[in-house]
This record gives structure tokens, sequence and C-alpha cells, in this order.
């Protein structure tokens, strides 16, 4: 069996070296909605300059995926970190995630449609990492205890090998964007999420973002209305 990585330790020895070298690496950082950020921020914002990217074109409802942007930027500006946090947009093509998940509809979580949203909000990321000069991209998708960490590792640094140059643990060199590996469940980031979320009074889905990953009392609810 192929041995399984602790991408959490691997961090937290990131940010030793980066600590002891004096440095504060510059992060492009995915983010699916302000509670599962909010951990996310915490951690990075120790020892990295950290802008999050609102990227997320699965959120179809273009109410929802308002609210939840709304939500993000509430949270930049009312919770406190060690270095400042910046904000980036990205383009919201809700059509893009309906042609990629065609034919995929059904797919059960985790599955194909899952994966294929994962690569394309990573994609997006990496190319804007790079085009803006950041060191390194990253997602908070590793956050959710219903999101597989490896595939999602997997896919980040498969792009991220397309893009640029990395020594080991993290010791940049200039000239592309690097993924930086998370698994912020870990050591509690998910209850602790939970925790900000109240502290700040955000606003929690009950679905990851698609109509698709809406829970079926939901959706039979909507089509029953329309």
């Amino acid at each position: 069996m192929p041995d399984i990585v602790n991408y959490h330790k691997l961090l937290e020895k990131r940010a030793e070296v980066w600590r002891g070298a004096g440095l504060t690496p510059s992060v492009l950082l995915h983010s699916c909605c302000a509670p599962c950020s909010s951990t996310c921020l915490e951690v990075l914002t120790c020892f990295c300059r950290v802008t999050v990217f609102y990227f997320n074109p699965n959120i179809t409802s273009k109410s929802e995926y308002e609210y939840r942007l709304n939500e993000q930027k509430r949270l930049i500006a009312e919770m406190p970190f060690e270095h400042p946090v910046d904000l980036i947009e990205g383009r919201y093509e809700p059509d893009e995630f309906l042609e990629m998940a065609k034919g995929l509809e059904t797919a059960p979580e985790r599955g194909p449609r899952c994966v294929k949203c994962y690569t394309l909000r990573l994609k997006e990321t990496a190319l804007t990492a790079k085009e803006r000069g950041f060191d390194y991209f990253a997602t908070t998708l590793t956050l959710s205890p219903l999101k597989p960490a490896p595939v999602i590792n997997e896919i980040g640094l498969s792009l991220g090998a397309e893009n640029s140059q990395e020594t080991d643990f993290g010791i940049f060199i200039p000239g592309g964007a690097a993924y930086l590996p998370t698994d912020f469940k870990k050591n509690e980031g998910y209850k602790r999420s939970i925790e900000l979320s109240k502290e700040y009074g955000l606003y929690r889905q009950n679905f990851c973002g698609c109509d698709f990953s809406k829970p079926k009392e939901e959706t039979a609810k909507n089509n029953s209305e329309v």
C-alpha cells in the first residue's frame, strides 16, 4: 500500500522553514465560502500573505453566489489577521460548470463530477496565481470532511508542476506559482471553522454549491414550486 501523506504536517514543516529563512510567501487561496475559509485563513496568515480567490461557477444560483461572496468579504473585514488579507473575485460563468457536468448529473458526491469541479476551480486559481505573480496557490476545499484531500492535492500538485519550479519545503524560485498542499481538516480544523462561524455569525450552507449537491428534499421542494 502507498504511504499516507500527512499534508498538514508537511505544511507545518514548510512554515518552519519559511520562518527560519525570514520568508513570507504570497498565497492565492481559492475559497468556496467564508466558513471554510475561516480556519484556513487563521492558519495561513500566521506565515503567509494571503489573497482570497473567490471562483465558484458551480454555484449556479446567482443569489446564493452573491450571498456567499458577501459573507466572504465580511469575514475578511471583521476577522483579525497577522498579515492583511485581500480578495479577488474570479469570473462568474456557471454555464462553464454546467457544460462540464453534462452526463454526470446523477454521479455521487466525491465522484467524477466533483473531481472535474475541483479541477476546474483549481486550474483557474493556478492560472490567476501565475498571472498575478503569487508564489503559491491553495484551496479551502481540503477543510471539509466530505472532500478527499488526497485527490484535491494530487490535482493541485499536477497543476502547480505545469506552472512553476520549487525546491524542497517551499523555498520558492521566482517565475511561477507552485501548489501548496494542505489538509485543513486536520488538527480539528473543521471543528474550528464551526466555532469561528458562530463567532462571526456566518451563513453556513447545507450543500457544496451546485444544484446536484443539494439535499434531495430541498431539490424536490424547489422542483414542486416551478
